[in-house]
């Protein structure tokens, strides 16, 4: 009898992956179903950025990369960080990794252990609980507010830190909620933070780009008294559609990044060459492309937030940013899961039940707005239509 490491036993999933499975196996038997669940761009990737890749294949970038990533894709980094947050990045800090988990799954690594907290938000993207409790870590939720817009209170993460507390993990705009904090808010979470020097930070800024309604994108980079313990994730993946393609960076301060590195060795080795090049060519080439898409996903935004509010038992917040809605279902009478599964089965609609992001998801579901508008319309008739 095999006997697996009891740390197995604490390392949970990403849900919307399972959601996709069922839609697809109801589709192969014939079922018509519209996927509202997965949270991938509907978009093909840029026809410069494909190009590019090829290009990279056929000049012969076919064997290993240096562990952190090429040296022009980090400078690219860097300088795209200056255009669009005004900071000074030193290459040698970014961090170039296979999409965005492996930062989230390295900087848990670096400093989970039993008898150490770490903050992560809830309801919030699936992995930091999960790989918070694989650590052996204690996970500490902090609580995202439908009354609030889903922002997080920097009083409220104030109050919760200890003298256990090791790191602290922010989103925003976030996934599932589709929430952004205000500067505001930052500005106070970080004013605290000087007081509490031991505690690390992670920013997730996947969606940093998809902001509507005149919102705008504070990045904890801005922050220099917290770069000296400050982890920002960003990467290509939802901003250029490259989902397929797993290219991700972080921006990493000094004292981590060799051990990140080591991370990275032991881990992957490196990046994908060509997909590296791609990369060059996603942030130095036209930016028209990317915001094409955010207008189209601003289009959609507006038609799935009033058609959730016109569905019975339901109530959403306005969505402020990436390409979700989460609407309250608590009129409905059923459970997250619940309504997750009745839509699916007898609806032909693929969505994801707050609570594959964690306990403060019961009573919501998030809707992907990533599809088309004829899509998201049928998909808001169907509902209104089995309730």
């Amino acid at each position: 009898m095999l006997q697996f490491a009891q740390s197995i036993q604490r390392l949970g999933t990403e849900s919307a992956f399972e959601v996709l499975a069922r839609a697809q196996k109801l589709a192969s038997q014939g079922r018509d179903i519209i996927n509202l669940g997965i949270g991938q761009p509907d978009f093909r990737t840029p026809e410069h950025i494909v190009e590019a890749g090829i290009k990279a294949l056929r000049d012969g970038h076919h064997g290993y990369t240096p562990a952190n990533g090429i040296p022009a894709l980090r400078e690219a980094v860097a300088a795209d960080l200056n255009r669009r947050h005004g900071v000074e990045v030193n290459p040698d800090n970014v961090i170039v990794v296979p999409g965005g988990k492996p930062t989230m799954f390295f900087a848990v690594l670096m400093f989970g252990e039993p008898g150490v907290e770490i903050m992560y938000p809830n309801p919030g993207f699936p992995i930091y609980e999960s790989v918070i409790k694989y650590s052996g870590a204690t996970a500490v939720p902090i609580a995202l507010e439908e009354a609030n817009g889903f922002a997080f209170s920097a009083e409220a993460i104030l109050q919760k830190i200890t003298p256990n507390t090791r790191l602290i993990i922010i989103n925003s705009p976030a996934n599932p909620t589709g929430g952004v904090t205000p500067r505001e808010e930052i500005d106070k979470l970080v004013a605290g933070l000087v007081e509490h020097p031991q505690v690390a930070l992670l920013s997730d800024e996947i969606y940093s780009q998809m902001l509507y309604g005149g919102r705008e994108h504070v990045s904890l980079l801005q922050y220099p008294e917290i770069r000296d313990r400050l982890i920002m994730l960003d990467g290509w993946s939802k901003t250029y559609a490259m989902t397929g393609w797993r290219l991700g960076f972080a921006v990493w301060p000094d004292t981590m990044v060799d051990p990140v590195t080591r991370l990275c060795i032991n881990d992957h080795s490196c990046v994908n060459a060509a997909t590296q090049y791609a990369g060059i060519a996603a942030l130095t080439g036209p930016q028209e492309p990317v915001r094409e898409m955010v207008a189209e996903f601003d289009r959609r935004r507006q038609i799935i937030v009033e058609g959730l509010n016109t569905i019975p038992g339901f109530r959403c917040a306005d969505a402020a940013g990436a390409f979700y809605a989460f609407p309250n279902i608590e009129g409905t009478g059923m459970t997250a899961r619940e309504a997750q599964d009745k839509f699916l089965t007898e609806a032909g609609i693929a969505t994801v039940a707050g609570t594959s992001f964690g306990a403060w998801g019961e009573g919501y579901l998030r809707f992907s707005y990533a599809n088309s508008v004829a899509n998201i319309e049928e998909a808001m008739r169907r509902i209104r239509a089995i309730l």
